[in-house]
């Protein structure tokens, strides 16, 4: 299920909320979860009910494993650990990467293995690594006082805001799922989430759905294109793949508080970096804290020398691509960041001392060039595409591309304004790019900020919900599902 539909927005999530607060105010905490936990289960299977069964045995499988991990005196807690992660890393390479590695050898040994076609549950990568990140913490003892119970633990993987695509939630979860403070409803929070949810649905519905249709239509026809037409869909890609994850964090988030509970920040204004350490301090922060902690540091961070450090950098770097997809494209992408990072811990003190407009041009342009690759389907693709852009082959903006960003509302008003269709077409793919940069750039993200209900803010909340709720053509899947 997705959280732009109206299913969704005017039924799912209204009857779950009444449900679970109604089942709390009659001290009803034990069936107030288990609707919760029904709730999210139905949440995720809704496309295919196929996937509730990798995931309920892993929820099951992954609880059984913490347990064992977590008794006192036990002598073979490392080995069941291991066996735990040998789980969770099997199943993800079983579902993720078995057609990949199968395609890769009879490309290389010309043999012809036969490839199965095995559907990728929505959000493997995410609820895995979260349950590897627990089990690692219960056996570093870091779940002190926890006593871990199913339906707990049930939840903590389960809950639907953060199920599909995150953020990467930590054992801090569970600690707020046994706080009974939070089963009463916080009219607060209902404001703060409710502002959230609306503020990401419109990145997602307004921004980062306009911004795909040129994206999909430019990489269906790059031997059409002008470079001025390549520059604008490489924007147009960077853009839409911001708003769309932001976007989905910003809702996470917002529901996550409706039902009181407080998710981690995903987003850290990324856009406004000036350096790729610093960029990947704010790109999908849960991540970069889950690569640190369980892989960077254990692999002897920075503590071992120079050379080890870039190594050990390189190595993350290397996952996280391939943690995002089975495809070089996104292992060419996770190494190049690698690289820059190397680079960029290498001469810090003569970039830092350059002027601060020319380290974020670069910081851009680079996040811009890479994005191509990531979102390309082939390296040919991506190579082809960047060949486009630095052709030179100027000209106007065609205008398929620039119909593109016409929307129904803008449409009418443009015409009105301009008395020129065509030229408020093309006028268009400016506002849209323009208004997104000064957002990325300048803008403190609103998840950041206290939420003050008031009036101004309230008209301003409905104005952006109805705007996108009437805006809701038709469902599109967020980037990040596919991961």
């Amino acid at each position: 299920m997705l959280f732009n539909s109206y299913y969704f927005i005017l039924l799912f999530l209204p009857i779950t909320w009444c449900i679970y607060f109604g089942l709390n105010a009659l001290k009803k905490y034990k069936l107030a979860q288990v609707s919760l936990v029904a709730a999210s289960l139905f949440f995720y299977g809704y496309y295919n009910w196929y996937y509730l069964s990798i995931i309920c045995v892993s929820i099951i499988v992954n609880y059984g494993i913490a347990k064992v991990i977590g008794r006192e005196n036990y002598k073979h807690r490392k080995s069941i650990l291991t066996l735990g992660l040998a789980f969770n890393i099997g199943l993800l390479l079983y579902f993720k990467y078995t057609n990949f590695f199968i395609d890769n050898i009879n490309a290389i040994f010309h043999t012809d293995f036969f490839v199965r076609q095995i559907l990728l549950p929505l959000g493997i990568s995410f609820y895995t690594f979260q349950q590897i990140g627990f089990l690692v913490d219960v056996y570093r003892e870091e779940t002190e006082n926890l006593q871990l119970e199913f339906l707990d633990y049930a939840e903590f993987v389960s809950f639907f805001p953060q199920l599909v695509a995150g953020p990467i939630v930590s054992k801090e979860l569970i600690y707020q799922i046994k706080d009974l403070s939070n089963r009463k409803v916080n009219f607060d929070n209902m404001a703060g989430g409710l502002m959230l949810f609306a503020i990401g649905l419109f990145k997602k519905v307004i921004l980062a759905d306009t911004f795909a249709r040129a994206v999909n239509w430019g990489f269906s026809n790059i031997s059409g294109m002008n470079s001025v037409d390549a520059v604008i869909v490489m924007l147009s890609y960077t853009f839409q793949i911001y708003f769309d994850f932001s976007g989905y964090s910003d809702m996470a988030l917002g529901l996550a508080g409706m039902f009181n509970f407080k998710l981690p920040l995903n987003f850290n204004a990324p856009y406004q970096s000036y350096d790729i350490l610093e960029f990947w301090q704010r790109w999908h922060m849960t991540l970069t804290s889950f690569l640190q902690k369980y892989i960077y540091i254990p692999l002897g961070g920075n503590r071992k020398g120079k050379v080890r450090t870039y190594v050990n950098v390189l190595a993350v770097f290397l996952i996280s691509g391939f943690w995002h997809g089975a495809n070089w494209t996104f292992v060419v992408w996770g190494m190049l960041h690698g690289v820059a990072s190397v680079l960029n811990r290498t001469f810090k003190k003569q970039w830092d001392k350059l002027h601060r407009a020319f380290r974020w041009i670069c910081t851009f342009v680079f996040i811009n060039l890479t994005w191509l690759v990531f979102r390309a389907d082939t390296l040919s693709q991506a190579k082809e595409m960047i060949a486009k852009i630095f052709a030179g082959e100027m000209g106007r903006v065609s205008k398929v591309l620039a119909a593109k960003y016409s929307l129904m509302e803008t449409e009418i008003l443009n015409y009105i304004l301009l008395q020129n269709y065509a030229l408020s077409q093309t006028y268009m793919i400016y506002v849209f790019i323009i208004v997104s940069t000064m957002i990325v750039v300048c803008v403190r993200p609103f998840c950041m900020k206290k939420f003050s209900p008031n009036i101004r803010n309230f008209l301003g909340i409905m104005f952006i919900i109805v705007w996108s709720v009437l805006s809701l053509a038709g469902e599109s899947d967020f980037i990040y599902f596919g991961f």
